[in-house]
């Protein structure tokens, strides 16, 4: 089992940065594809980013891309989402996941853990 907990939301003005985290305990995060998803209320989820196990491979949602950007620290257990030039259309609930596939999975059934989520709020 892996338990995964995000923190790093809060709200920013339009074109600020957050920061989230990904802190996972149970197991190592080192043989687990980690990707970050969204949903805003009455959406659905929507998939971030993705970075394989090695960091080799990263993928990003056309919606983010140039302004987020995915990373990982296995020795610290821990994968984190640098988000800038924020938009209000980014406000959401941000979720992080755990992924036994190989690549860089952005389906949400491809995940086998999830973390509860940290919201995102950003203002006009």
């Amino acid at each position: 089992q892996v338990q995964l907990v995000e923190s790093g939301g809060g709200l920013v003005q339009a074109g600020g940065s957050l920061r989230l985290s990904c802190s996972a305990s149970g197991r190592t995060l080192e043989t687990y594809a980690m990707g970050w998803f969204r949903q805003a209320p009455g959406k659905e989820r929507e998939f971030v980013a993705v970075i394989n196990q090695w960091s080799t491979n990263i993928d990003y949602g056309d919606s983010v891309k140039g302004r987020f950007t995915i990373s990982r620290d296995d020795a610290k257990n821990t994968v984190y989402l640098e988000m800038d030039t924020l938009k209000p259309e980014d406000t959401a609930v941000y979720l992080c996941a755990a992924s036994g596939a190989v690549g860089v999975p952005k389906r949400l059934v491809e995940y086998d853990y999830w973390g509860q989520g940290t919201q995102v709020t950003v203002s006009s």
